[in-house]
């Protein structure tokens, strides 16, 4: 038997198998740490794209409202007086920047910052340490 290659745990030695667990146990915590900075990462990515779409309908709208205010304030003008037309033309603007904004906050809900694999990781594995602990 090679020196370099652990024993099976039955020929090991008390102190050989805490060196194993000591190894085995810091790997499975970087193993574990390098899952939740990729479920982080994947987070971001959420949380980003949620960011962008608000910014894109915010420059879209200003845009393409000014022309379609106007337009609107025109029409209305001919059956309402000009401040009239200017409110209604207001109060539909409200209304669908209150849309755009609840589809917005759709998207940065979906940004989770919890990283929801690796809390589950650790709670099987903590239940495997225990199970085994006292299954022998």
């Amino acid at each position: 038997m090679n020196p370099t290659e652990p024993k099976p745990p039955s020929e090991a030695s008390v102190s050989e198998l805490m060196t194993q667990l000591a190894s085995q146990t810091s790997r499975l915590l970087r193993d574990e740490m390098r899952l939740a900075q990729r479920e982080f990462v994947e987070s971001a990515k959420h949380a980003g794209m949620g960011a962008g779409l608000i910014s894109v309908a915010g420059i879209l709208a200003l845009f393409g409202l000014g022309s379609v205010v106007t337009a609107a304030i025109a029409a209305l003008s001919l059956v309402f007086p000009v401040w009239a037309a200017a409110l209604i033309a207001a109060g539909i603007l409200f209304a669908l920047a209150a849309g755009a904004g609840l589809v917005s906050k759709k998207q940065l809900d979906q940004a989770s910052p919890n990283p929801e694999m690796t809390i589950a990781n650790v709670k099987q594995d903590i239940d495997e340490v225990r199970d085994a602990r006292h299954g022998h």
